[in-house]
C-alpha cells in the first residue's frame, strides 16, 4: 500500500536527482516501491530517450575577421552557437529517460562554475560539459584532475595568463575555496604557492586546446599546505584533493544541494567519501532517512523548472518556436545554462522564489502550454484531474488552497495547467 510518506519521498527523488517525471513515470515508480524505485532512478544505464538526439556542430571559429560585414556574420554565429548549445543541453535534460546523469552533470557546472559570457565559444563550453558529464559519477580525484587542465575554466580564471613571473592567483584560489577545500582551509600564502604550481598553461580561447608551455612554469618547489614540491596542475590536483577537508567540503555541497540547506550534513558523510567515489556519495544522501521527513524544502531554480515542465508536456526544448525567446525568458528569470553569474555559480533554494521571477514565469508557462500536450490531463475524468494532476508532476499532495483554485479551473485545461505548473508544490520539492 502507497504511503503518504512514500509519495512525499518519490517526490524528492524523481525532483532532486532527475529533472522530475514524464508522463506516467511517477505513478509506475510508485507501483515498484521505494527500493525499486529509487534504483531505478539512480541507475545508470543506456538511456534510449537520448537516441533520436542530434548534436549540433560547434566548429572551431579560429579568429574573429577584420572586416566589419564578415566581423557582424561572425558574431552572429558565435551568439547562435551559445544558444545552440545550451539548447542542446537542456534537450538532453529533457529527453533521457534516466536524467540522474544529466541532473549530476547540472550540479558540477554549478560547482565548477564557468560562464560563456567571458569564454565566448561553443565549442570549449561543451568540450567541458563532456568533461564534467564523464567523471559525474565517477571519482573526483579524476574529476579535480581533468578539470584544471580545461581550457574553458582556465581561460575563465584567467589562468593563461598565469605564468612563473608575474602569477595570477585567480585559478589557485577559487581552485581551494570553491572547488575543493571551502573557506578557512588555506592560506594566503597557500593560494600563491599554488598559483606557482599552475602556471605553464595556455589556452586556445576558440578550441579551448591547452597546451603546457614549460618556460612558462615556475620550477621551483612550492610551498602549498604544508607539502613542498615542484607541483604541475595535475600533481596539485592530485595533492589538495587528497586532504580531509576535501572530503568534508564535497559532502557538505552535494548534501546542501539534493536535501537541505539548512539542516547539517551527518558528519558520517565525509568518511563514505573517503575514497572519493562520487556515486557512492550521492547514493548514501539518496537514501538518507530526511529524504522522508517533512518540511525538508528545496526551491527548484529556473532552468530545473523549465525543464521539469518540458517534461511534463513532451516539448522538447530546442524545437520550439524561438530558441532565442527561450533564452530570453530564462535570462530575465536568472538562469541560462553555460552562463552562471560568477565563479560562485547560481544562488539556490529560496533565492529563486522571488516577485519579479514568478511573473516570467507565468509568462513562460503560457508560452509552453502553447507547445505542451495535455492529454494526462484531458483523457480523464473531471472528477479525477486533480488526483491525476499530482501524478502527472510528481506531487506528493495538493495544500487545501491549490486544491481549491484546481478545482475552479477544470473546465479551462491550461488555465488547471498553469495554476499547477507555477503552484507552490510544484516550484518547491517540500
Amino acid at each position: 500500500m502507497t504511503t503518504a510518506s512514500d509519495r512525499l519521498e518519490l517526490s524528492r527523488l524523481v525532483h532532486r536527482f532527475g529533472f522530475g517525471p514524464k508522463p506516467g513515470e511517477y505513478v509506475n515508480l510508485l507501483r515498484a516501491g521505494i527500493p525499486q524505485a529509487r534504483a531505478t532512478i539512480l541507475a545508470r544505464r543506456y538511456d534510449h530517450g537520448l537516441d533520436a538526439l542530434v548534436t549540433p556542430a560547434f566548429p572551431d571559429m579560429g579568429q574573429a575577421p577584420s572586416d566589419p560585414t564578415a566581423s557582424h556574420a561572425y558574431w552572429q554565429a558565435v551568439y547562435e552557437q551559445s544558444i545552440s548549445v545550451a539548447m542542446w543541453w537542456m534537450d538532453r535534460m529533457v529527453l533521457a529517460d534516466y536524467p540522474f546523469l544529466e541532473r549530476m552533470t547540472w550540479f558540477w557546472h554549478g560547482h565548477w562554475a564557468t560562464s560563456i559570457s567571458k569564454v565566448s565559444y561553443a565549442l570549449p563550453m561543451k568540450t567541458q560539459n563532456e568533461t564534467l558529464r564523464t567523471h559525474a559519477l565517477g571519482n573526483f580525484t579524476d574529476m579535480s584532475r581533468a578539470m584544471v587542465q580545461d581550457g574553458a575554466l582556465i581561460f575563465w580564471l584567467d589562468g593563461e595568463e598565469n605564468v612563473s613571473w608575474s602569477p595570477n592567483e585567480n585559478l589557485g584560489r577559487e581552485f581551494m575555496e570553491l572547488f575543493t577545500l571551502g573557506v578557512g582551509n588555506y592560506s594566503q600564502n597557500d593560494v600563491h604557492q599554488a598559483a606557482l604550481g599552475f602556471t605553464g598553461y595556455q589556452v586556445n580561447q576558440t578550441s579551448g586546446a591547452v597546451t603546457f608551455v614549460a618556460k612558462s612554469h615556475d620550477t621551483k618547489p612550492q610551498s602549498v599546505l604544508g607539502k613542498q614540491e615542484n607541483f604541475n596542475a595535475r600533481t596539485l590536483s592530485d595533492y589538495i584533493v587528497s586532504r580531509p577537508e576535501n572530503a568534508t567540503f564535497i559532502a557538505r555541497r552535494l548534501w546542501f544541494r539534493f536535501v537541505s540547506t539548512s539542516i547539517a550534513p551527518p558528519a558520517s558523510l565525509a568518511k563514505v567519501f573517503e575514497n572519493r567515489d562520487i556515486a557512492e556519495l550521492i547514493t548514501t544522501i539518496a537514501k538518507n532517512p530526511m529524504m522522508r521527513r517533512p518540511g525538508v524544502s528545496q526551491a527548484k531554480s529556473p532552468v530545473e523548472w523549465f525543464v521539469s515542465s518540458c517534461r511534463a508536456l513532451r516539448i522538447t526544448p530546442s524545437k520550439l518556436p524561438s530558441p532565442g525567446d527561450v533564452a530570453w525568458m530564462l535570462g530575465s528569470m536568472g538562469q541560462f545554462p553555460f552562463n552562471p553569474p560568477s565563479v560562485g555559480g547560481w544562488p539556490n533554494d529560496e533565492a529563486w522564489l522571488t516577485a519579479a521571477s514568478t511573473q516570467y514565469r507565468i509568462d513562460m508557462t503560457y508560452y509552453l502550454l502553447q507547445h505542451g500536450n495535455l492529454d494526462p490531463l484531458t483523457k480523464v475524468a473531471k472528477s479525477k484531474v486533480v488526483e491525476a494532476a499530482a501524478d502527472w508532476l510528481g506531487i506528493p499532495q495538493w495544500s487545501t488552497r491549490t486544491e481549491r483554485a484546481l478545482n475552479q479551473a477544470l473546465t479551462d485545461p491550461n488555465r488547471f495547467a498553469t495554476l499547477a505548473l507555477c503552484s507552490p508544490e510544484y516550484l518547491v520539492s517540500a
